[in-house]
This record gives structure tokens, sequence and C-alpha cells, in this order.
């Protein structure tokens, strides 16, 4: 952590040092979680009935601006933990009876959730473990994860450099995203379902439609179908909220997606056909949606 590359922005911030972030992250050397607990409004086949064991981690390189999750984005939510406290949420996410550990945004984290992984294997923990995270990895930090991540579940928000550089600062998100995801494609290219249906292994790439911005989602769907065909399910999302203030500086994003676009989209992929892939009702588009990040489940009960 002393030069910080770990993420394609390779700001090299010292982040060993104490009030030494990373300058995208926001992060320090110590782990910081705002939240986990059952968490029942993922893909069906990680949800389930019975919730995705999902650990929200404070901190992220994308600082995307029209982020739902800003608060804990910016690490301004969310309490310091160890490894060891980490590993023993794995424990209680497992008793209160989830269906995997879903590490949600963990990637600037990486070193420590490792161990946390490392430590629970060696112990016999059996939930699969699943990756949440932007897609904007780079392939050495995918690598590094080989045999400890059972399910990926990345975005694909860009194919389009000038998007991404201008709601992302990230213009080279489209070529880092392709590479992170073929690594994550050649871990875990096999879907494997329960006999609940319940994902144990696979990968779901995820896509969230932006208002006015159809073209540049068509050709993330055909990317993704065209290199990997129905071996990767595609979640085509239409759940885009606009956050408070957001019109002020990008009046194009201060909308919900009409019907219209979202239905211009699907039927793309359809008639591309693609069959492996998950789609919304647009009744999901609700601020209802984003978890309350109060700390819950992050420190042990007294």
């Amino acid at each position: 952590m002393s030069v910080c590359n770990l993420c394609p922005r390779r700001c090299g911030a010292d982040r060993s040092a104490p009030g030494a972030p990373g300058a995208y992250c926001h992060s320090e050397n110590e782990l910081k979680v705002a939240r986990a607990a059952l968490h029942f409004w993922e893909e069906p086949c990680i949800s389930g009935k019975e919730g995705s064991g999902a650990v929200f981690f404070s901190g992220c390189s994308m600082q995307c601006v029209y982020c739902q999750n800003h608060d804990i984005a910016k690490s301004q939510r969310g309490q310091v933990i160890s490894v060891e406290r980490l590993t023993d949420i794995f424990y209680e996410l497992c008793d209160k009876g989830a269906n995997n550990i879903n590490l949600v945004t963990p990637d600037h984290y990486i070193p420590q959730v490792i161990k946390a992984i490392k430590s629970a294997k060696d112990k016999g923990f059996s939930l699969p473990f699943l990756m949440n995270c932007s897609g904007y990895e780079t392939v050495e930090q995918i690598k590094a994860l080989d045999g400890l991540i059972d399910i990926y579940l990345p975005d694909f928000k860009y194919m389009e450099p000038d998007l991404a550089a201008k709601y992302s600062n990230a213009p080279d998100y489209p070529e880092v995203a392709k590479s992170a995801i073929a690594e994550m494609v050649r871990q875990c290219s096999s879907q494997v379902l329960d006999r609940r249906g319940i994902m144990t292994r696979g990968v779901i790439v995820r896509h969230l439609l932006l208002p006015g911005h159809v073209l540049n989602s068509k050709k993330v769907v055909r990317y993704l179908y065209e290199t990997y065909g129905d071996s990767i399910t595609i979640s085509i999302m239409d759940q885009y909220t606009p956050i408070k203030g957001i019109g002020d500086d990008y009046p194009e994003l201060a909308r919900r997606c009409r019907p219209s676009e979202y239905e211009r989209l699907v039927d793309f992929a359809i008639n591309l056909g693609v069959k492996n892939a998950y789609t919304q009702d647009g009744s999901v588009a609700k601020e209802s949606f984003i978890p309350d990040f109060g700390d819950q489940g992050v420190l042990p009960e007294k």
C-alpha cells in the first residue's frame, strides 16, 4: 500500500500512511465497511428467497457522477474493521441463511479481502464468494483472486470512451473492462446452478442503461454477446435513478430512462440472439432500492 497501484488509476498514493487515502477510492490502508446484511435485490439466481450476504465496502475507484451509493463511494460512511472481523462477518451472514458472500466494490482492499477469504476457506467455509464490482479492475487484481472467487458480477458501463471520460473520468474504461472480464470468464467460464436455481459458479455482467444513451448500451450488449455468447449472463438494467443535484452539471442525467429507450435496448438484445439474460421492470428505478448504509452488521453485536 506504500505506492498503491491496485486499481487502473495507479495513483501511487502511500495508503500505508495515516491520512493519505487513494486519490480516487478515498480509502486508506484499513478495511472500511458500511453495511453487512442480507440483500434481496440482486439477480434472482444470486439473491433467491434467502438473500445474498452483501458486504458493502467504503470507497470506490470509479467515482461515477451518477452513483447512487455516493455516500459510501466517497468513503464518507462506514466503520474500520480488521481482517479477522471481516472473516467473522462471513460466518454471521452464513448463519443468517445467505446464499453467498457478496463482496460489493472490494477491489481497493484486495490484499485484505484475500486474507479474509483464505482464512474462512481454511476453516472449511463453504458458501460461494461473489465479487460485485465496476468492471474497472486490472487483470492483475482479478488473477490474484483466482480460486477464491466463485462468481463474478462486474458492470460493463461504457463502450464509448468519451462517455467513460465524461461520467467517470476513465476514458480507458472500455479496454480495461474488456481485459478484466476476459480474465473473470477464464476463471469461472462454466455456469453452475444448484437445485434451487441459485448460482454457485459463473459470470453475470451487468449493464445500466443511462438516459439518452441507448447507442452506447447497444454497443455493450453486442460486444458481450459476440464475444461470449450465452456462456455468460447479461443483466440489462433499467434502474437508473437521478441523484440530487445531478441536473446542475449533467442535465441529460436529470431524468429516468423512458420506457421506450429500455424497450429498444431489450428488443435489440433479443434480435441479436441473446437468450441468457435478465431484464428489469421500470418500477425498480426507485430510491427505496438503495440500501440504508447505517453500518448494519459491521461491528460485533454486544
